[in-house]
């Protein structure tokens, strides 16, 4: 990683002291979420209540501009000059690069067709084995670490050969085990490890943007 990216970790640390224990955890995860992107791959995220608004939050962040500027380059802008004259001039100037990434609960025509026709728990695997690819990463919220549809996106995930990162509280639950990154916030009460879950993603986004956006080595 970039000098400037790890910068980004020791700003989190110093942030939220408390998160030291999880510092060798969340680089791995920014590691694997660098990588994933390097083979053009794609993140999924899914988590349910609080967890699923962050899942929509973390796309939010990747999909546009999060810190730093992200401008077309030129080969896409020549592109723009040859089929879209008229808007060459617009499109360049407001067309951002993304780092693509799909929230596993903002799709609900699709998402209560599985709870209807297949099974709630099933929810979100449904969606990582048709998305899922080998060079993707699944990032999965949940509190308890036990949440059945999470888990089975896991368990999925593995089948696809896609590459896991749980954010949880202390224990980990049933995903510390079946995650190949288990990020455990030391917090118990649920409101305060989806707390601590909040500066994770966004410095987990701020680093991968970083490290294909930024200018600094």
């Amino acid at each position: 990683m970039k000098l400037s990216t790890v910068k980004i970790l020791n700003e989190l640390m110093k942030s939220y002291p408390q998160l030291t224990e999880c510092e060798a955890t969340i680089s791995n995860a920014a590691q694997a979420l660098i990588y994933c992107y390097q083979q053009q791959g794609k993140l999924l995220v899914c988590g349910n209540g609080g967890s699923a608004a962050d899942s929509d939050h973390i796309v939010g962040e990747l999909m546009k501009g999060f810190r730093l500027r992200r401008p077309i380059d030129d080969k896409i802008k020549k592109k723009l000059e040859e089929h879209l004259p008229n808007d060459t001039e617009k499109f360049s100037a407001m067309l951002q690069n993304a780092l693509p990434a799909i929230s596993l609960v903002g799709q609900s025509a699709l998402t209560t067709a599985i709870q209807n026709d297949i099974s709630g728990d099933m929810v979100f695997a449904q969606q990582v084995f048709g998305y899922g690819e080998k060079t993707d990463v699944l990032i999965m919220l949940s509190t308890s670490g036990d949440s059945a549809n999470v888990v089975n996106a896991a368990k999925v995930a593995k089948l696809k050969d896609v590459t896991t990162i749980a954010l949880t509280g202390p224990t980990g639950g049933q995903l510390k085990a079946l995650c190949d990154i288990a990020i455990m916030v030391p917090a118990t009460e649920t409101y305060q490890v989806q707390e601590l879950h909040l500066p994770i993603y966004h410095a987990l986004c701020a680093m991968a943007e970083n490290e294909f956006f930024g200018i600094e080595s």
